[in-house]
């Protein structure tokens, strides 16, 4: 495994996906990501792993999971949920001749970079359970490299309101009859 003393530091995930029955009237299929696991083959692609009547699940790739020391607080915060959360971004695939309509593109276990991903287009973005040994991983690597900062209240500038209002004139003026 990577050593935790590193800058940044990244842990291969297999990320799977699900192709589920949609009830949807306009898709036939719904396509999630499920979990993620370790030790995954490096080379996986579209690994049918279990199949039922309404869905398949597959090894759909293996992804880099980083870990930045710039981050540390956004992984404490995911760290103290009760079950701290991964996050697996799909996105639209391109061959539109594929039989799989999305491709993984990333995990990641800030909720920050989640919500980039959510801002940056349509995606699919999904919460997946963390897995208790990539918790633990990210635990070490934040006890190595988080610093506390301190809160510092930033002071308001003062205005002098005689300055603002030299040269303006009102936007109204009032009429009043007597």
């Amino acid at each position: 495994m990577t050593s935790i003393s590193q800058r940044e530091v990244s842990i291969p995930l297999g990320i799977i996906v699900e192709k589920r029955k949609s009830s949807h009237p306009w898709a036939d299929w719904q396509w999630l990501p499920v979990a993620v696991f370790m030790n995954a083959s490096k080379t996986a692609s579209w690994e049918e792993l279990v199949r039922d009547d309404n869905f398949v699940r597959y090894h759909a790739a293996t992804l880099s999971l980083t870990l930045h020391r710039k981050e540390t607080e956004a992984l404490r915060l995911n760290l103290s949920l009760d079950q701290p959360e991964l996050y697996v971004v799909l996105q639209e695939n391109e061959d539109h001749q594929s039989e799989f309509p999305y491709l993984p593109q990333a995990v990641t276990a800030s909720s920050y970079d989640a919500q980039d991903f959510h801002d940056a287009g349509d995606d699919i973005i999904e919460k997946v359970a963390m897995p208790d040994a990539v918790a633990a991983f990210i635990q070490a690597f934040v006890e190595e490299h988080h610093v506390e900062q301190e809160f510092k209240k930033r002071r308001r500038d003062r205005v002098d309101l005689e300055e603002q209002k030299f040269g303006k004139s009102p936007i109204f003026v009032s009429h009043t009859k007597h």
